[in-house]
């Protein structure tokens, strides 16, 4: 199957049964974005929903948390992965936003990406959702689910090599939806380990499933849940 082809089943499936897709991160303005998107980082969007609301009402704007230190932010964020460094990040992106923002978020990616703590990755979930910029957001789901698909080519081994790949064949208009079809694709259908392939809506033209599938006729093998190959690296970190 050609790739155009595989972009075509891919956006016809989801534009007609998931025309409106969100972030499962819970914010109320840019600020509040910014934050949950920093402490997101390998950790769940579940875990970082359960200890924003404290944070913010602690911190509610950029200046309250440009006032405070590490060590004033960090009872606050400790469930959270890398609290330490993500504690430091904060406060450092508070004052960044007070003193060189105006207390307002970036809509840029060169500018976002001055914030402590804030990468590419982050930076495009943030205009993507915020201002509705064509930037895709590659993390450890959009990465997987993509390779399994077919939908970028095996030499796309980093992140900005699969989002180069990704808007290439995704239509402008498009791409801030295609960002979360795929997050929430690999995190309740196309999982790390167990992919749920019996049920997954995509298995007829999915380049992973078919040659799973064709592996285990070679083999003479029933299937069921085909296991992550061994060959299928992932350089992201899971979250």
């Amino acid at each position: 199957m050609r790739i155009t082809e595989r972009f075509r089943h891919f956006l016809d499936y989801f534009t007609t049964n998931f025309p409106q897709p969100e972030t499962e991160l819970h914010y109320a303005n840019p600020y509040e974005l910014i934050v949950a998107v920093v402490l997101s980082a390998q950790c769940t969007d579940k875990r970082v929903n359960m200890v924003m609301p404290a944070l913010i009402e602690q911190f509610p704007t950029p200046a309250h948390l440009a006032a405070a230190t590490a060590e004033d932010v960090f009872p606050f964020i400790r469930s959270i992965s890398y609290p330490n460094n993500k504690a430091k990040h904060l406060a450092g992106l508070g004052r960044m936003l007070t003193e060189n923002f105006g207390g307002e978020v970036p809509s840029s990616i060169e500018e976002l990406q001055q914030l402590p703590g804030v990468g590419r990755k982050t930076a495009n979930v943030v205009v993507s959702v915020i201002y509705n910029q064509p930037a895709m957001a590659v993390d450890t789901h959009v990465f997987r689910v993509s390779h399994r698909l077919g939908l970028v080519p095996r030499t796309a081994t980093t992140p900005l090599a699969v989002e180069k790949a990704l808007v290439k064949y995704i239509p402008e208009e498009l791409i801030p939806k295609a960002h979360h079809w795929l997050i929430l694709h690999g995190r309740y259908i196309c999982v790390a380990r167990q992919p749920k392939c019996s049920i997954c809506p995509l298995s007829s033209w999915c380049k992973y499933y078919e040659q799973n599938e064709l592996a285990v006729a070679k083999a003479g093998r029933i299937s069921t849940f085909p296991a992550e190959s061994k060959q299928n690296t992932d350089p992201l970190s899971t979250t």
